[in-house]
């Protein structure tokens, strides 16, 4: 689970939200996670205790155990483990994954304060959900301890290490869950693309939980043999004297090679682990598909205090992201399916006569789409430069005249407002006003030196140049030999590069060549060695909204063709092709990036949603199909919609079929 928890419900106007929507949804993938524990537990006391020998008396027996006082009470307790953890699904879910882009960063998404306390929270949870399979596994493995006799013939109480085995590898599972919910991204909510009812969803999940269970619990009970065969001793002598509990000599202890060989042993140990993570993982999966069901919101209100609960004032509110994401993909829908819902996108206001829901609409989705583009031409002109890092205002000097042009067509429809811009989790690049002097390097990006990604801060750490250098106090490394060449070149970067000097650093000087970081700093700059592919990942996290946002504006603007009575569509027209055409420019240039265009292999043992994983390929696909989708629309008629000569160049390219 994420360290990060979903704080973001404290205004006044989204109060309706958490009351009638997510509370809800919660409270009700609970309460189908606890109706579905007793047959769980029934399946899994019938596999802990069965015989071959005598199937029926099994059967029976694990029937009237069910039925009786103790397991009654630990059902109790296993409610309320379920409870606990449909508590922490709701506080810590979010739907843009915290993408660690080092592997210092993921280690300090462990080692946080807030992921320890979690990891505790998790261990009680282990060691109650370990007390409760000992109570249905029955046996040698239900008490702590038991009467033994003495080599005299007294009888003293001796530890039962069968049981303290069961409980410390209950704790161990629920600490190793805490851990690889972070590794993991466990708490990441996707969206289906295929919209299925609720029963189809989890039945058709309902084999991979299994699966994810098991083989999590066979790792989870290997690691924990292996370590109580070497630190096993502690907790047994910690318990022995805090308790006046004996050892007995005639059997063997368990962290001997001997005494963990016991199959009967590994068998219950790796059930109980899998029953622990199955009853998480459902509970897990049910608040999944709750929370990420379709949510209607209405276009336009009749009342006003029921206008904050409208699709535009909640696109272009300031709310959470839950909810920012169920209204694009509601908009995405009704854009598709929905002619009477258009039709009050297209409806003009009484009085007054404007447009006011297609303009908060359409200015929402250009810019969110405007901002992906910012990060992207940011992102570019970073690795570009080999890693160097540049002040936006630098940078917005050196755009080129497709960019100018969106940025100019779309300024009235991106005037100031309340809204809150979905940024790439751990803020990939760090923006504040646009035009602002700013580095679009921020924490996440902590490269090796050599690589294209280098921090121009940590080169200067390292490497420190002479003040009589002309390279004093400027970005290149002396320690580089000589420039890679760029991934790509604009006209305006190759004109921009052409007055740089020849880099002096062919021939390092002696002084130079002495000063070497220290072995510290060596090994924290390998742990903070940049993953490219990470840094991708990270880029185009909150993608999903992008793509329901170009869905949503091409199939408003395709309807509008012959549903728009009024031409309310037609007047932002220009602003929206020239917003996809300049992302469409930018994204082409991104997956330039050999660590951009290889797709990554999707994980199926783990319950962590690896979707985001492949976002930038489907918003590649969806913002082609949603430029094509309004070409095909308007043919010709595009050709009288002004735009700058670049633009219209790249769009013959779609009236030709051409992209």
């Amino acid at each position: 689970m994420s360290i990060y928890p979903n704080n973001m419900f404290s205004t006044k106007q989204t109060c309706w939200f958490i009351r009638k929507v997510i509370c809800w949804r919660a409270v009700a993938s609970i309460a189908w996670a606890v109706l579905l524990l007793p047959p769980i537990t029934a399946v899994f006391v019938i596999l802990s205790r069965f015989n071959l020998l005598h199937p029926i008396h099994t059967i029976t027996e694990c029937f009237s155990l069910l039925t009786s006082a103790s397991a009654i009470f630990s059902f109790i307790l296993l409610g309320g483990v379920i409870l606990m953890v449909g508590f922490l699904n709701l506080e810590y879910y979010t739907v843009i994954p915290a993408i660690a882009c080092s592997k210092i960063a993921l280690l300090g998404q462990l080692l946080h304060p807030r992921q320890f306390v979690n990891s505790l929270v998790h261990c009680i949870m282990g060691l109650i959900v370990a007390w409760c399979c000992a109570v249905f596994i029955g046996g040698s493995y239900e008490t702590l301890s038991y009467p033994c006799m003495q080599s005299d013939g007294s009888s003293q109480m001796c530890l039962n290490e069968y049981h303290l085995v069961l409980m410390l590898a209950g704790a161990f599972v629920g600490f190793s869950h805490s851990l690889l919910g972070v590794i993991h991204n466990m708490n990441y909510v996707s969206f289906h693309t295929v919209q299925q009812y609720k029963y189809l969803r989890f039945k058709g999940s309902l084999p991979l939980v299994v699966k994810c269970s098991a083989t999590q619990a066979l790792y989870s009970i290997r690691n924990f043999i292996a370590l109580y065969f070497f630190l096993g001793y502690i907790p047994r002598a910690w318990i022995c004297k805090t308790l006046n509990l004996h050892l007995n000599s005639s059997i063997h202890t368990l962290d001997s090679i001997a005494g963990l060989l016991d199959l009967s042993l590994l068998y219950q140990l790796w059930m109980s682990a899998t029953f622990l993570l199955f009853t998480w993982y459902i509970t897990l999966l049910l608040f999944r598909i709750f929370v990420t069901e379709v949510c209607s919101f209405p276009v336009q209100s009749s009342f006003n205090e029921d206008v904050h609960q409208c699709l535009p004032k909640v696109l272009t509110g300031k709310q959470p992201m839950i909810l920012k994401f169920l209204a694009l993909q509601d908009l995405a829908l009704l854009s598709q399916r929905s002619p009477s819902r258009r039709c009050e996108v297209f409806s003009l206001s009484q009085p007054g006569g404007h447009p006011h829901n297609w303009n908060a609409i359409s200015r929402e989705c250009l810019s969110l789409l405007a901002d992906l583009t910012q990060r992207l031409v940011a992102y570019h002109d970073t690795v570009a430069t080999n890693g160097r890092a540049k002040s936006l205002s630098t940078g917005s000097e050196r755009k080129t005249s497709s960019e100018t042009s969106v940025i100019s067509g779309t300024e009235d429809m991106m005037s100031p407002r309340p809204t809150m811009l979905m940024k790439t989790p751990a803020s990939v690049f760090s923006r504040s006003i646009i035009g602002g002097a700013q580095s679009p390097l921020t924490v996440p990006f902590t490269p090796d030196l050599d690589s294209p990604f280098a921090s121009p801060a940590l080169r200067r750490l390292t490497a420190p140049a002479e003040q009589c250098s002309p390279w004093y106090g400027t970005v290149q490394s002396p320690h580089i030999m000589r420039r890679a060449p760029k991934l790509w070149s604009t006209s305006t970067d190759s004109q921009a590069n052409s007055s740089l000097p020849p880099s002096p650093a062919s021939v390092p000087s002696p002084k130079q060549e002495a000063s070497k970081p220290s072995l510290l700093a060596q090994f924290l700059q390998n742990r903070k060695e940049q993953l490219p592919e990470a840094s991708s990942q990270a880029l185009f996290a909150d993608s999903q909204a992008h793509i329901w946002a170009l869905e949503g504006l091409s199939y408003l603007v395709q309807a509008s063709f012959s549903e728009d009575q009024f031409g309310v569509v037609q007047t932002t027209l220009p602003s929206i092709l020239s917003c996809m055409l300049v992302l469409q420019e930018a994204v082409d240039r991104h997956f330039k990036l050999p660590h951009a265009s290889s797709k990554p292999v999707r994980s199926t043992s783990s319950m962590g949603d690896s979707t985001y994983k492949t976002l930038r390929f489907a918003l590649r696909a969806t913002l082609k199909t949603a430029i094509y989708r309004i070409t095909t629309t308007f043919g010709d008629h595009l050709n009288a919609v002004q735009m700058s000569a670049e633009h219209r160049k790249r769009l013959q390219q779609f009236l030709e079929y051409k992209e």
